[in-house]
């Protein structure tokens, strides 16, 4: 029984230490919580991230392919974590998981003016006059 003891610590020493971590996903109820080794790198981590939540079969489908994703740390700052980054060198075991920023498209209009491409204004509204109509159907008199 001795002899065993010995092989699991060697083991473990040869693997790196095992950390606990919380990966939430923007949009989802709740972080993912899985234990890594410190010497992953963040692209494994965001692999086995979607892979568990696929598996738990939350909401929203993201989809299997980790190149399109990020993952941030909200203590170390705004910036995203580089993919072949290990886990363990952040020093954080708390990360968010969020989709990649898709480029929009910038050309000049007429006027010489930069348009985006690919944004489009419904044309019965604006978010303010939502909001004024839901505040007028709110307030009551008296």
């Amino acid at each position: 029984m001795l002899l065993t003891k010995n092989k699991k610590n060697q083991a473990s020493k040869v693997s790196g230490n095992r950390i606990l971590i919380n990966v939430t996903v923007v949009g989802s109820a709740g972080p993912i919580r899985f234990v890594v080794n410190e010497g992953e790198v963040v692209a494994d981590v965001i692999d086995t991230a979607l892979k568990l939540y696929a598996r738990e079969g939350r909401l929203p489908v993201l989809g299997s392919n980790y190149n399109e994703f990020v993952l941030y740390c909200p203590v170390a700052g705004t910036e995203a974590l580089n993919t072949w980054e290990t886990i363990g060198s952040v020093g954080v075991r708390n990360f968010m998981l969020c989709k990649k920023p898709k480029p929009q498209k910038v050309v000049n209009d007429d006027d010489g003016k930069p348009v985006a491409v690919g944004v489009t204004r419904k044309g019965y509204g604006s978010w303010r006059a939502w909001f004024n109509k839901s505040i007028n159907l709110k307030v009551s008199s008296h």
